[in-house]
């Protein structure tokens, strides 16, 4: 790892509420924003997660977008976090690449927080550790280069992505097993149904 480079550690309730908001949509584009801090050591450390939407219309407005962002922000300031990075799976399961649109949410985080990522679901990480095979996160790590563009960051072997649980996929695929993917709740339940909580609190009950 280049001198100066962050390292990112995912908590784990952030990582499985992103997982399981995934896998609640599965022919749908997700996203989410992640939620954390800069440490003195320049880890980012990712404490919580923020499933945002998913339908196409609502993943492209700029309004529903920002209306959620303004509550985050003041919901998650008063416990000294802030917005940090943003998560997107994509619609296609085979579909590996960075779109446009997670492309300039995650422009609009970095004008706020340098150090801002893009975790993009890697589907083939999914079917391989449900199938018990791999115990790494099962995200790619994408962050700014200095020509600032987004750069897929190789993070087996680099530590620079993280999960701050080492039992953290075994806690996952228990949640998988059970089907708690249908509780999760997203910014569209919400915008729906305002008495469906976008903050999840009785997930991990």
């Amino acid at each position: 790892m280049a001198t100066g480079e962050s390292r990112y550690e995912l908590g784990q309730s952030a990582y499985i509420k992103l997982v399981l908001h995934a896998l609640r949509h599965q022919t749908s584009a997700v996203n989410g924003v992640l939620i954390g801090r800069l440490n003195d050591s320049n880890v980012i450390e990712i404490a919580d997660a923020v499933p945002l939407f998913h339908t196409v219309t609502s993943i492209s407005l700029l309004p529903s977008l920002e209306i959620s962002l303004l509550l985050i922000e003041d919901y998650y300031v008063k416990k000294g976090l802030s917005v940090v990075g943003y998560f997107h799976a994509n619609e296609r399961a085979e579909d590996v690449e960075l779109t446009g649109v997670a492309k300039n949410i995650g422009d609009q985080i970095y004008k706020y927080f340098p150090q801002a990522m893009i975790l993009l679901l890697d589907s083939k990480k999914l079917e391989f550790l449900t199938k018990g095979k791999d115990r790494s996160p099962i995200m790619q790590l994408y962050t700014r280069d200095s020509s600032r563009n987004w750069k897929l960051s190789e993070t087996e072997g680099t530590g620079r992505l993280t999960l701050k649980e080492p039992a953290a996929n075994a806690v996952l695929l228990d949640y998988i097993s059970t089907k708690k993917w249908e509780q999760i709740v997203d910014f569209d339940d919400h915008l729906d149904d305002i008495s469906k909580d976008w903050l999840n609190p009785g997930l991990f009950q």
